[in-house]
């Protein structure tokens, strides 16, 4: 049964959150990888923190000064209108008999003034009076609302004698959508605007001697002026403070590039310099500390280029001097070999002490033209001329064959060799010469250092595969490596006992050459001994030609020994040696 499509609207969905999460991952990388952004954003965050301080700092400084100033101007207009107020009263007070005309008078006169200089009057009831201002126990000024005036204030002013105080408020007034103002005594319709602005109210009483009681006149001072300086000073400080940003990051960019620039340059030709272009070099200008740094870097380079070559010089002539003398070694071994041959195939004539000589003779010859071979092939890695000829090869039965070829060795010396049978078929693509030449070595050593008078005189072999690649374990049960050697087990012409009799007439390149022609093939060859438990060597190889090789088929601790190895005790006790791959 087919699957059912997504509906297009999850399509888009999911193409739409794998492109966010490719941009957050891209942004991600750009940031970590790009000094130059860093350092001018960090500038720019810096650089806004301390302006937004300092401009905070500035707006509240200059609040400040405009709102103290405005109160100073505030009291003493209110100062001197409650003392004119009061004069005429006192003028008024022997002629004056009808309270309500003289509160009148008093009203119309006070918020006439304020009108014509731009402040708001209420006059409150008597003092003592339960009625509120919100009940329309007052006269104000037209469309000014007697919400205005703060409640705590009229509070305080319910009593008599009270000394002249000021507040902050908000100044509410309403006001005709044609522009007329309403009557205060009429309740806003949906036509009415409500404006809300800041002021101040400064509140002082005053006597009437027409009935000899105290009201309350609350003088409501807008702030709009103010208001409207301090926004264009805030719309200044808020221009100035982008306009310093944008310069301090241009300038943050512009300096951080003249530094990033150069060091990005020496990063392009150092990483030429690691692919082998020795010749690159850095442009210099300049003498300053950037310029120094070039011209070291560039002396560096030369210096290296110096070394590099002559160490490519004495390789190439080691490696000539090498192969030269195989070659010319092989004329006279030929003949030699011919003679020697012809002395040991008539040693049956001969006395005792000159038959064995020419037995002696026999096995030196041949241990003498495998050094020959061996050191041919080491020539031939240190040169890069090794080439692998691939094809399909069963571990298994490589193992099985070798093993086959062996086991006459192994029974010379009281030992036998076994392939502990498997699962197969094995299969990795090698070279069958060289994967054979691995084995054949790693199983004579084995058997060479193996203890034929130990519980278990055996060489065993193991073979096994996963879905990366195939594996092959050799173990002997012999005396081990002791801490330190199995990092010397690879090193050419290394042997763990110089004294030890060697069974296979091996040349002490035998490992060499097998771990190049591991690495030849992408794969592994480790080590792993312990002393009085003996030691095994895993060879690990790819499936596939080419493929990495991220886990091998087989352990590298023998699963028989006593304990279970750790990577501290690796280090410490036993060793366990990973010469290119992982355990």
């Amino acid at each position: 049964m087919a699957r059912p499509r997504p509906r297009l609207s999850t399509r888009i969905t999911r193409a739409t959150g794998l492109t966010k999460s490719r941009g957050l991952r891209h942004a991600l990388t750009f940031w970590r990888r790009s000094l130059l952004a860093r350092v001018v954003a960090s500038t720019v965050v810096l650089s806004v923190v301390v302006v937004g301080a300092v401009g905070w700092f500035l707006l509240r400084q200059t609040r400040d000064g405009l709102l103290d100033h405005r109160v100073e101007v505030v009291l003493a207009e209110a100062a001197d209108e409650v003392a004119e107020t009061r004069e005429r009263l006192d003028a008024a007070s022997f002629t004056e008999t009808d309270a309500a005309r003289q509160q009148r008078d008093l009203a119309e006169t006070v918020i006439q003034r304020g009108l014509t200089r731009g402040y708001g009057v209420v006059l409150a009831g008597a003092s003592g009076d339960d009625r509120l201002l919100e009940d329309g126990g007052s006269v104000r000024t037209s469309g000014l609302a007697s919400s205005s005036v703060p409640a705590d204030l009229e509070e305080r002013f319910e009593a008599v004698g009270v000394p002249t105080a000021w507040t902050y408020t908000r100044i509410r007034t309403t006001t005709r959508a044609g522009g007329t103002d309403g009557d205060p005594a009429t309740v806003s319709t949906p036509a009415d605007r409500i404006v809300d602005g800041p002021g101040i109210v400064v509140a002082s009483q005053v006597r009437l001697p027409a009935d000899g009681r105290t009201y309350t006149l609350y003088f409501v001072f807008p702030l709009d002026e103010e208001a409207e300086t301090l926004g264009l000073v805030t719309r200044g400080l808020a221009t100035a403070a982008v306009l310093l940003v944008l310069l301090v990051a241009a300038v943050a960019w512009l300096v951080t590039r003249q530094v990033v620039v150069p060091i990005r340059e020496a990063r392009r030709v150092a990483e030429r310099l690691a692919a082998g272009r020795l010749t690159e070099r850095l442009e210099v200008s300049g003498e300053d500390d950037l310029a120094r740094l070039g011209v070291s870097f560039n002396q560096m380079a030369v210096s290296l280029q110096r070394q590099i070559r002559q160490l490519e010089e004495l390789s190439t002539v080691q490696q000539q001097f090498v192969s030269d003398v195989s070659h010319e070694l092989r004329t006279p071994l030929t003949t030699v070999r011919m003679a020697g041959d012809v002395l040991h195939e008539a040693r049956g004539g001969f006395d005792a002490a000159t038959a064995r000589s020419t037995e002696l003779l026999q096995a030196e010859l041949d241990r003498f033209e495998t050094l020959l071979a061996d050191l041919l092939e080491i020539s031939r890695f240190d040169a890069g001329a090794a080439h692998l000829e691939l094809e399909d090869v069963n571990l298994g039965d490589l193992a099985r064959r070798v093993v086959d070829s062996t086991r006459p060795l192994a029974q010379r010396r009281g030992l036998r060799v076994e392939v502990e049978p498997s699962v197969g078929p094995h299969l990795a693509q090698a070279d069958v010469r060289r994967v054979e030449r691995i084995l054949r070595n790693l199983v004579t050593n084995a058997i060479d250092h193996a203890d034929p008078d130990g519980p278990d005189p055996a060489v065993v072999v193991r073979v096994g595969s996963d879905d990366e690649g195939a594996a092959v374990a050799v173990r002997d049960y012999g005396a081990g490596l002791a801490p330190g050697e199995s990092a010397q087990v690879f090193h050419r012409f290394w042997r763990a006992d110089p004294a030890r009799a060697r069974t296979s007439g091996g040349t002490g390149l035998g490992l060499a050459i097998a771990l190049e022609d591991a690495h030849l093939h992408g794969g592994w060859l480790q080590a792993w001994g312990r002393l009085g438990q003996g030691a095994q060597f895993r060879l690990s190889l790819p499936r596939t030609a080419g493929a990495p090789l991220r886990r091998s088929a087989l352990p590298l601790h023998p699963v028989d020994t006593t304990e279970v190895a750790t990577a501290a005790a690796a280090t410490s006790d036993g060793v366990v040696v990973d010469t290119g791959g992982r355990r």
